[in-house]
């Protein structure tokens, strides 16, 4: 199929975050994705309404043919579109993904990425049920609103459970850091001596789970990076932060969710945090805290009490 030709009525976009030098990015192009506060929905994009698209994809199957199927329906036809994965990311199945929506693919390797390359043909076909099968959803199992993509999104993870259990009566104002789909926060709000809890997350499609999740009207919403919000004066915080940036174990980021809940939490303010065991939290929870207590290590995850 011939390319489109550039038309001032129809954008570029890019979805995700594509590794630098590996693709190149038009310039003014839309930042779409679930994961940059502020960003554009790719969901919620018309029809036909990009000439060219770059799209970082999802490791997890189901999510990445959802964003691939919403991708092709916002790009006209004739637009391009490049999409790129690790090769143990969902990159090895990529190309015969595109291939099965009716697209005719290029394809080559970079730096451990294979990256696609295809027109979009008039016809194409799949878009529906791929979009269908990664949208909301209510998880019975868990009795929780999801969607795939958002972290332990068919499940209660350990360490979240683990922290439950070891989680006291609070009071006061407090946040929840990393809120995902608001099991913590349900927990926290079970005690009438909560006067208000922030949910922060960095994933918009959890915050939109959780505000069906958590109909507390104590509770509040926030789409915004945990380790730059502006939250103050706190007398708890719960978190069971990340530890993977693009799908490599990120070290930093738990300990930067520790040295954020420094800052929030008024003096003799509590910080209830769970980890995996190997993450070396301690050093700067003793930094940030004045005193630090174990108050679990099993089954590969520690629960820490620190109190400012």
């Amino acid at each position: 199929m011939t390319k489109l030709d550039p038309s001032p009525s129809l954008r570029s976009a890019v979805y995700g975050a594509p590794l630098s030098g590996l693709v190149d990015v038009p310039a003014g192009a839309v930042q779409l994705s679930p994961l940059r506060p502020g960003a554009e929905t790719l969901e919620a994009q018309p029809d036909a309404a990009f000439a060219e698209l770059v799209i970082a994809a999802p490791p997890g199957s189901i999510e990445r043919r959802f964003v691939l199927a919403h991708a092709l329906r916002t790009l006209a036809p004739g637009g391009a579109m490049t999409v790129l994965a690790a090769k143990d990311k969902g990159g090895q199945r990529l190309r015969g993904e595109l291939e099965a929506f009716g697209c005719d693919v290029a394809e080559h390797y970079k730096s451990r990425q294979r990256v696609c390359s295809l027109v979009r043909p008039e016809t194409l076909h799949g878009l529906q049920d791929a979009i269908a099968a990664g949208a909301p959803v209510t998880v019975g199992e868990i009795g929780l609103r999801s969607q795939p993509g958002i972290f332990s999104w068919n499940r209660v993870d350990p360490g979240t459970s683990l922290l439950l259990r070891h989680l006291p009566k609070l009071a006061g104002r407090g946040a929840d850091l990393g809120a995902g789909l608001g099991v913590l926060s349900q927990a926290v709000l079970a005690s009438p001596a909560v006067e208000e809890l922030t949910l922060v997350e960095i994933d918009r499609r959890a915050v939109e789970a959780s505000k069906v999740n958590v109909t507390d009207p104590r509770a509040r919403f926030v789409w915004a990076d945990a380790r730059e919000t502006a939250l103050s004066d706190l007398h708890f915080i719960v978190s069971n932060p990340p530890f993977h940036s693009e799908g490599i174990e990120d070290r930093g980021l738990g300990q930067a969710f520790i040295t954020a809940a420094g800052r929030m939490l008024r003096r003799s303010g509590t910080l209830y945090l769970v980890a995996n065991r190997h993450m070396p939290y301690e050093e700067v929870l003793r930094t940030a805290f004045r005193s630090v207590k174990p108050l679990a290590d099993e089954a590969g995850y520690k629960i820490f009490e620190a109190r400012k």
